[in-house]
């Protein structure tokens, strides 16, 4: 399972309540669950390609990346040799988004605000997720 941004939503974030007082307290989400195969791999060079590989990924956006050769080999190895890889051959893909898509615009304009206004990362990216897709 991989999950996006989630967080609690006030039933008082929808305009259309204060109308009519109907309005309950929900939960938004997004998620994705992958399907297949899964094969452990229990290679230190597989292992030590893999690791070599991400950590060229992740560290290309500084100034002076980190790399694995910057380290003393006996070091890695011993870590390596520590990790178990594992690989997923993925056969199906199922996602699944719950972010208000039922409530008319000016409800789905207030969750959007009132998540603004709690301030936290996961409701920040949350609401940014919303105002993507809508």
């Amino acid at each position: 399972m991989f999950h996006g941004p989630d967080g609690y939503i006030s039933p008082c974030w929808y305009p259309t309540v204060r109308d009519h007082g109907k309005g309950v307290p929900t939960w938004n989400y997004a998620v994705v669950h992958a399907y297949g195969q899964l094969r452990v791999i229990d290679d230190a060079a597989w292992v030590r390609e893999q690791s070599g590989s991400l950590t060229k990924q992740q560290e290309s956006v500084f100034g002076s990346p980190w790399s694995i050769a910057d380290t003393p080999p006996d070091f890695i190895e011993r870590l390596t040799s520590s990790i178990v890889g594992v690989e997923l051959t993925i056969i199906r893909l199922l996602g699944k988004w719950k972010i208000s898509q039922n409530q008319p615009e000016q409800n789905r304009d207030g969750v959007i605000q009132g998540l603004r206004t709690q301030g936290t990362h996961q409701a920040l990216e949350l609401a940014e997720s919303m105002e993507k897709y809508f």
